[in-house]
């Protein structure tokens, strides 16, 4: 009886783990499938993500553990997988994000035209994969109200903006094909002569040099392609060439630093350091070697004429070279120096020497809190005028919905860049910017922030221009709406997000 009874528990033991079994290889049947850059999106069905619109790829299967005894070799074993799996994991996913410009570089250093941010850097933009193929779309609008004090100064409402496209399409394994668009709708929100800002200056309405206020951007800023190839590890080079596009001289325009990009003003050294990021005929060659690039343009010297809608005619007869380098994932260094040749169309026989340096500084402190920091010096050597500098300092610390950021400046600027009377126009004088904003977003992560800012400015002047701007302290102030895509989450920025978490703890 016995004997029957142990038969009878084996028959039921083996049945149970053949149906276990069964069961097991009926879940691992059930592929699910998930996207690299949002892993929270699950699903039991091809497609692409909800979120940001990737192709969905099979998720790892977990197999069910074995009740069996694992020795300490076999789990060392084991982690040691599951960390190769995770390093494959995260370089798929950062090899989906590379740049437009560079297929080596990836997305989060690209700045304005072919220079570098740090590898940090937050990206705000909306991505969208077509296969291989990659669009990001982001930009900003700052609907607000403005008032600048002094005789020089005006109050108004308007809303600077910005728009962009990015586009990238790998050709074979080690090339890329890249193409960029950026709009403005400045020549409707800002009108032909800008909006308000003490000691701007820089081109002209009705045949006349703007002085204190920013001059309206081109309808068209950027459209402009790229040809890029890796021909080694650590090795690349591109063409790039744009009509209107932006050469190789100076750090990132102001609008797409994220030490700036709470920030709706224009910097007033903006043309001894990045004006040239509209130019109409631009072609850039680079080679890029590890973190160092080396690269050259040939470019239109004529700056923007007034009609802000057309396509002004390409000369191809003023030249830069910059030289960039990140030595670090949180800093992004630059040298650059251009020959700008009649840049302006009421100075034709003008020509410019501009040599920049720049430092970008930028360091994510957690979840959705980000500290970037840049430092800029520009020089203009200026036909009739000589040397004049500028130099900037900007920080911005973002944490959550709140943002606060900074930024001074100080610039030599003639009297003829200030259109004063004949008897000071040959005179130099030392103008600064001191201004401090916060922002706080109504709406935060879900696919558009927007955030209701102020801003103040108080400007700096020496006592021999009262007579233009009055006794009075100079000062602006402003109200506004920023609205602009969510911070788009990617590997580079979440790494250094857990390397700084690593360090704090």
């Amino acid at each position: 009886m016995g004997k029957h009874i142990l038969i009878l528990i084996s028959a039921l033991a083996l049945g149970t783990s053949s149906a276990v079994a069964q069961g097991h290889e009926h879940e691992e049947g059930k592929q699910k499938y998930t996207c690299v850059m949002h892993p929270e999106v699950v699903m039991d069905h091809p497609g692409t993500c909800p979120k940001c619109g990737m192709k969905l790829v099979p998720q790892k299967e977990e197999r069910r553990k074995s009740p069996m005894k694992i020795d300490n070799h076999s789990m060392h074993a084991m982690k040691h997988g599951e960390h190769e799996q995770g390093m494959h994991d995260e370089h798929k996913m950062q090899m989906s994000m590379q740049s437009s410009v560079d297929i080596a570089d990836p997305m989060s250093r690209e700045g304005s035209g072919t220079s570098w941010l740090p590898d940090s850097s937050p990206m705000y933009g909306k991505m969208f994969m077509f296969g291989d193929d990659m669009l990001m779309l982001h930009g900003a609008i700052f609907p607000r109200y403005t008032n600048v004090s002094t005789r020089r100064g005006d109050d108004r409402i308007d809303a600077p903006n910005w728009f962009m496209a990015m586009y990238s399409r790998p050709l074979w394994d080690n090339a890329q094909f890249g193409a960029r668009l950026m709009m403005s709708l400045d020549p409707l929100t800002e009108g032909g002569r800008g909006y308000p800002l003490l000691f701007q200056t820089g081109e002209s309405w009705h045949d006349q040099p703007l002085h204190d206020r920013q001059h309206p951007h081109d309808l068209f800023d950027e459209l402009s392609i790229s040809y890029s190839q890796k021909f080694d590890v650590g090795l690349s080079a591109y063409l790039y060439f744009g009509y209107p596009g932006e050469p190789a001289l100076g750090p990132p325009t102001f609008m797409h630093r994220p030490s700036a990009m709470d920030d709706p003003d224009a910097p007033i050294g903006h043309h001894w350091q990045d004006s040239t990021h509209i130019t109409f005929g631009v072609a850039t060659l680079g080679a890029q070697w590890r973190d160092v690039k080396l690269e050259g343009s040939i470019f239109t010297g004529r700056e923007p004429d007034e009609d802000r809608y057309d396509f002004d005619r390409p000369r191809f007869d003023s030249y830069s070279g910059r030289l960039s380098w990140n030595p670090t994932r949180n800093l992004a260094l630059q040298v650059s120096y251009g020959y700008i040749k009649s840049p302006e169309e009421l100075h034709p026989e003008t020509k410019i020497h501009r040599t920049t340096a720049s430092a970008i500084y930028n360091i994510p402190l957690g979840h959705d809190t980000n500290w970037s920091n840049t430092f800029v010096w520009g020089q203009n050597n200026a036909t009739e005028e000589g040397k004049t500098q500028s130099f900037l300092i900007e920080s911005n610390y973002q944490r959550g919905r709140d943002t606060v950021y900074f930024r001074w400046e100080r610039v030599q600027k003639s009297g003829h860049e200030l259109v004063l009377k004949p008897f000071d126009e040959s005179e130099i004088f030392p103008v600064s910017g001191y201004s401090l904003g916060y922002v706080r977003d109504l709406s935060h992560g879900k696919g558009i922030d927007i955030g209701l800012g102020t801003q103040f400015t108080i400007n700096d002047r020496p006592d021999s221009l009262d007579r233009y701007y009055g006794d009075d302290l100079g000062y602006a102030f402003q109200f506004f709406l920023r609205i602009r895509p969510s911070l788009h989450s990617h590997g580079v920025h979440e790494h250094a997000e857990h390397a700084v978490a690593g360090m704090q703890k």
